[in-house]
C-alpha cells in the first residue's frame, strides 16, 4: 500500500502521517516514511534517535549526477539508473519504523530533468514496488508535487485540511490535480477541528466529508514543545486516528 499525504502547509499533515506511521505499524505492518518535505522534519515528530544522522538524498548532487548517467554538455540521461544500494544507505529504523529523507530539491525551472529529480523519481519509483510495506509518503506543501510527477503511482492521497477558507482552497485545487492523474483513492483529512460548526464548514465547502476529524489540540503542541513523539499521545486525540486508519484500510 502506497500512500501520499499533502495540503497548505502548516496544516498538520507531518502531524498525521507520524500518527498514522504509528498506528500501522501497532497492526504489524512494515513501515516506510519518506519525508520528501523541503523542510523535513519528520524524524523529530516520529522521535527518531540521532535522526541527524539520516544524509538527505538530495545532497549528494555528484553521485547522483553519476548514477544519472549524465555527462557535462550532454542532453542525455540514463532512463534505468541504479539505485537499488541507495534505499539502504539513507534510511534509518527505529521501533519498527524506517524513515528515509528525500531532502530538498530546489530548481530555477521546476520541472526540469536535472540528474537531482531524475534519480530522485527513480529511486521512488523502485522503493513503492519493492517488498510488503507501507509506504507513506510526506510530501511538500501544495500543488508543485502532482506537477512534477512525484506521486505517480500511489494508491491513496490523502489532503489534510483546517477550517479556513485558504486550506480549502489549496486543498481543492490539489484534489482537482490528483483526480486529473488517476490516483486510485484521494480523501480529505480535517485537523484542527474545534466543534461542530468547524466540521460543517468544512463539509459544506468541500463538499463531501473528510474521512477523519482531528481536533484542535494542545496535547499536539505540548509534545512538539517538548520532543515527545506524536505516536505517544495519539490515544488522546478521541477517535480520529482510528478512522484514519479505517479509511486507509478500506480504502474510504
Amino acid at each position: 500500500m502506497k500512500i501520499a499525504i499533502s495540503g497548505k502547509g502548516g496544516v498538520g499533515k507531518t502531524t498525521i502521517m507520524a500518527i498514522l506511521a504509528g498506528a500501522l505499524r501497532q497492526l504489524g505492518r512494515e513501515v516506510l516514511v519518506i519525508d520528501a518535505d523541503p523542510s523535513p522534519h519528520m524524524a523529530e515528530t516520529l522521535g527518531i534517535i540521532n535522526a541527524d544522522q539520516v544524509k538527505p538524498i538530495a545532497e549528494m548532487t555528484k553521485l547522483l549526477a553519476e548514477r544519472a548517467g549524465k555527462t557535462q554538455g550532454s542532453p542525455f540521461y540514463n532512463l534505468n539508473p541504479e539505485v537499488n544500494d541507495l534505499l539502504h544507505d539513507f534510511m534509518i529504523e527505529q521501533d519498527g519504523i524506517k524513515l528515509m529523507v528525500l531532502g530538498a530539491v530546489q530548481t530555477a525551472e521546476g520541472g526540469c530533468a536535472c540528474p537531482e529529480n531524475h534519480v530522485l523519481r527513480k529511486m521512488l519509483k523502485k522503493m513503492l514496488l519493492t517488498a510488503n510495506e507501507v509506504v507513506l509518503l510526506d510530501m511538500e506543501a501544495g500543488v508543485e508535487h502532482l506537477g512534477r510527477g512525484t506521486v505517480a503511482g500511489v494508491d491513496q492521497l490523502l489532503i489534510v485540511v483546517i477550517p479556513s477558507r485558504s486550506s480549502i482552497r489549496t486543498a481543492l485545487k490539489i484534489k482537482e490535480m490528483a483526480d486529473s492523474v488517476q490516483i486510485p483513492g484521494v480523501f480529505f483529512v480535517a485537523n484542527q477541528v474545534v466543534d461542530e460548526d468547524d466540521r460543517q464548514f468544512l463539509c459544506n465547502e468541500l463538499g463531501e466529508s473528510p474521512v477523519a476529524f482531528f481536533p484542535d489540540s494542545t496535547t499536539i503542541r505540548k509534545a512538539e514543545r517538548s520532543e515527545t513523539p506524536v505516536t505517544d499521545i495519539a490515544d488522546s486525540l478521541s477517535e480520529a486516528p482510528d478512522q484514519l486508519l479505517q479509511a486507509v484500510l478500506n480504502g474510504a
